[in-house]
């Protein structure tokens, strides 16, 4: 399976940038030591050079350092809101597809947080909940759990209706295991391909957010954060929004590119194509 996912060329080139992003945010800020926020006011709105891969910021603190060290935090925001939304999704989705007396009232609640744009319901639950790290994740899972949810619960009504659930049923298998034991492994398949995609997600709207001034609080060096504290300075010192922008396209759409890359791949119509 591995080989056919990579065989593509774009696909092995998204998981190799992917890793590296991973990589780099892991291990280089406890390699180097260095402070993020460390602040040298001579060296403010410095262009790019070789002390400065990417520049400084308006407080002279090196941007490619705020970058890797963000990268922790963008990428802690999109693994745990896309954790939470799959748990949480997957569970509504289980429960309205599996139990018709649960479907409609489910998947209305479903149905009318989705008619909210994405980043307007984000904005509204972060103002609700206040303006923390944990708050915007909380947000953002709430956010996304409907598109899990209406995935699996579609998924869920094709599966209850098979031979081997009704065989189940007849030997009198306890409902939890039903669901459990054969309906839950079959859904890993567009399970995983959501996680892919809430992922670059939750990266780009926690930008998005934090660009707004409603997301993480400006004292952590998310790419978002980065982006919405040299805003002001974007036409002297261009890089300082560059920079942090191209690592969230890079993340985004190496994710993205995955994501296609395994949804290809489990899709019954699509394997020949692989």
């Amino acid at each position: 399976m591995a080989r056919r996912l990579f065989g593509r060329k774009v696909v092995l080139a998204a998981a190799i940038a992917l890793a590296g992003v991973v990589l780099v945010a892991a291990f280089f800020p406890w390699i180097s030591g260095a402070d993020p926020n460390a602040i040298t006011v001579s060296e403010r709105l410095r262009a790019p050079s070789w002390l400065h891969w990417a520049g400084t910021d308006e407080l002279g603190r090196d941007v490619m350092l705020r970058i890797i060290h963000g990268a922790r935090y963008s990428l802690m925001i999109g693994s745990i809101t896309a954790a939470g939304a799959v748990l949480f999704g997957t569970l509504l989705g289980m429960l309205a597809g599996f139990f018709r007396r649960l479907d409609a009232p489910l998947m209305r609640l479903v149905d009318a947080m989705m008619a909210f744009p994405d980043i307007l319901l984000g904005i509204a639950l972060v103002s609700i909940l206040g303006v923390s790290l944990w708050n915007v994740m909380l947000a953002l899972v709430i956010v996304y759990t409907p598109r899990v949810a209406r995935v699996v619960r579609a998924a869920t009504l094709v599966l209850r209706e098979l031979l081997f659930v009704d065989a189940a049923r007849a030997l009198g298998v306890r409902t939890w295991r039903i669901l459990a034991s054969h309906i839950l492994p079959n859904l890993m398949s567009p399970v995983l391909v959501q996680v892919t995609f809430i992922f670059a997600y939750a990266i780009l709207a926690e930008a998005g957010l934090s660009f707004l001034g409603v997301g993480v609080p400006p004292d952590i060096p998310t790419w978002g954060t980065m982006i919405a504290g040299s805003l002001e300075y974007a036409d002297r010192a261009f890089w300082t929004i560059l920079s942090p922008g191209l690592a969230i396209v890079l993340t985004a759409l190496s994710l993205q590119l995955l994501g296609d890359g395994v949804r290809d791949l489990l899709d019954p119509k699509l394997k020949k194509a692989v």
